[in-house]
């Protein structure tokens, strides 16, 4: 990896256990627990079913993309964009911004919930749990907290991620093991029902529904991909922290759904408040209620952490393609930390609107589950995006370098193994993602159908509108020329017979400072570039357009 520090670039190195650390907060939240417990022993069947067809394909996936790309800046916009055009990377990249600015709501919810269980008395704890009004205040405190900490740059949120997972996240996770093993080892009575065994009932369709959900607590693996080149040796430190998180990631959704299962009867699970139940019956039980408190204030920490991790991740990936011309100029500003100022104070606008929904919403649940559901719709065609890419770039770009590479030799079985199981996991969960679940009360179906459906019409539709509208005043040519091209952008006509042969290197830094025109020689002469394309190249007798030069509703597609 190129170590040169650029402007989007910070200085600041993270380390594979920091990055790992990071990746487990990001994907595990122990909120989820509850939405799986209410399976008995057949949620072990869900996790590692979803865990063979998603998570471990988008990990080796990803970690193969991220490596192959590590001197390029982009993420999922990079990887699906030299596949299937830059109009489609940013649709991706668009799905993994607006996913997770959907999703602050439904994470901040039970951090809301974790702070109305600092209480010492549960019945009054879960009544301020169930409160509309509360619900909506600790939210957006929580949230603008962890934008204001994100304006201060990567060091901070590297830092308060990594001990915030740690405190909130991961110890509380053992601790919930631990305290589930001493409970049956005790005599404690066990409630969870084994009376369906390990596999589910895969004829009933609203057995799957809920279970749906599971792909989403395994989402975002991939999303550590946009801080690659903050990474010290990314080829090999990269794929080590992915492998390392989902390793942590199942074990800790796996048992602690057992624990919880173990001290909660299915029937009285509720979604947003029996994580801190369940502590609190474990404490009770072993005489140190006194510990709930302590428990709730680090889970909230913890929701923090998991926060700040998103906000910084998805916010950051988008400002840097926008940058490259495909955001108007507003949405490029920084603040003086280099921070995308602009973009995280419009993502809190929007965050604060759907918080807002709560006053409508039957209650707190059904907000829960419906924005929750909406989630795993935008980032499943996300992850199928990524997934077809995966398969395509082993033809498209057969001799790229990969210093981390699916399979032995030059064959591609694994990929298409690994990339069709991930690719089918997807859809079969963003189909049924459609269906309400018979386990929870979400109101009207009418209401369920037309949020999810329309909310993924308009947002899926939103990027092409952009997209189609962008102009080359939105491209920032410091930004733009450190915006590596796409490979088929780069020119592939064949040199002159009297030129002399000259490196890949070489090639590179002549392209970086090469007149536009024959008759111009500053570099960005040409305005009407594309906003992804590189600097222009060395001048030809017939110079033609470069991709979208001109016409920004068109595009160059990529080629065999």
């Amino acid at each position: 990896m190129n170590g040169k520090k650029t402007s989007v670039g910070t200085g600041f190195k993270l380390s594979v256990m920091t990055l790992a650390i990071m990746n487990v907060t990001a994907v595990v939240s122990l909120r989820g627990l509850p939405a799986e417990a209410v399976y008995g022993l057949s949620s072990a069947f869900y996790y590692l079913f979803a865990a063979v067809v998603f998570l471990i394909p988008t990990a080796m996936v990803a970690a193969e993309l991220a490596a192959m790309f590590s001197d390029k800046q982009g993420g999922v916009f990079r990887w699906v964009g030299e596949a299937f055009g830059a109009r489609t990377g940013f649709l991706a990249i668009w799905l993994q911004w607006i996913e997770s600015t959907i999703w602050y709501p439904t994470v901040l919810t039970f951090g809301a919930v974790s702070i109305a269980f600092i209480g010492m008395n549960e019945t009054h704890d879960m009544t301020l749990a169930s409160n509309k009004v509360f619900t909506l205040a600790v939210v957006l405190a929580i949230y603008w907290a962890a934008t204001w900490i994100s304006l201060k740059g990567l060091g901070w949120v590297g830092k308060i991620s990594k001990w915030g997972g740690m405190i909130g996240t991961i110890i509380p996770a053992g601790l919930l093991i631990v305290l589930g093993i001493v409970y049956l080892a005790t005599g404690g009575h066990n409630h969870m029902d084994l009376s369906q065994g390990f596999f589910p009932d895969l004829t009933r369709l609203d057995n799957l529904v809920l279970a749906s959900g599971i792909f989403l607590f395994y989402a975002g693996m991939e999303m550590m991909g946009i801080h690659v080149m903050e990474v010290r040796d990314p080829g090999r430190n990269y794929p080590k922290a992915i492998i390392i998180g989902s390793l942590v990631t199942v074990c800790i959704f796996v048992l602690g759904t057992f624990s919880l299962g173990f001290v909660i009867p299915a029937k009285e699970i509720n979604l947003t408040q029996s994580l801190l139940i369940g502590f609190d019956n474990y404490l009770r039980y072993l005489h140190l209620s006194w510990a709930s408190p302590v428990i709730a204030v680090a889970l909230m920490f913890g929701v923090l952490a998991g926060v700040l991790t998103w906000v910084a991740g998805p916010s950051k990936g988008i400002f840097t393609v926008g940058k490259a011309g495909y955001l108007p100029p507003f949405f490029q500003k920084t603040n003086r930390n280099g921070v995308q100022r602009n973009i995280l104070l419009i993502q809190g606008g929007l965050v604060t609107l759907l918080a807002l929904l709560f006053v409508v919403m039957p209650s707190v649940q059904s907000f829960y589950q419906i924005l929750s559901q909406l989630t795993v719709l935008l980032y499943l065609i996300m992850y199928m995006l990524m997934f077809a890419a995966a398969i395509v770039l082993r033809y498209r770009m057969k001799s790229a370098p990969r210093p981390f590479r699916l399979g032995k030799g030059s064959g591609n079985g694994v990929m298409w193994l690994l990339g069709a199981m991930g690719f089918g996991g997807s859809l079969l969960a963003f189909v049924l993602s459609f269906v309400p679940p018979g386990q929870i009360a979400t109101g009207s179906s009418t209401v369920w159908f037309s949020v999810l459906i329309i909310g993924c019409v308009i947002v899926v539709g939103i990027p092409f509108i952009i997209y189609a509208m962008r102009k080359p005043s939105w491209r920032d040519p410091q930004a733009a020329a450190e915006f590596a091209p796409f490979h088929w952008e780069t020119p592939t006509s064949p040199a002159a017979p009297t030129a002399p042969t000259i490196s890949a290197a070489q090639t590179a830094s002549t392209a970086r400072t090469a007149p536009a025109t024959p008759a111009s020689p500053a570099p960005s002469a040409a305005p009407s570039a594309a906003p992804a394309a590189a600097p222009a190249a060395a001048p030809r007798k017939a110079q033609p357009k470069p991709a979208s030069a001109g016409n920004p509703g068109k595009e160059k597609q990529p080629t065999k």
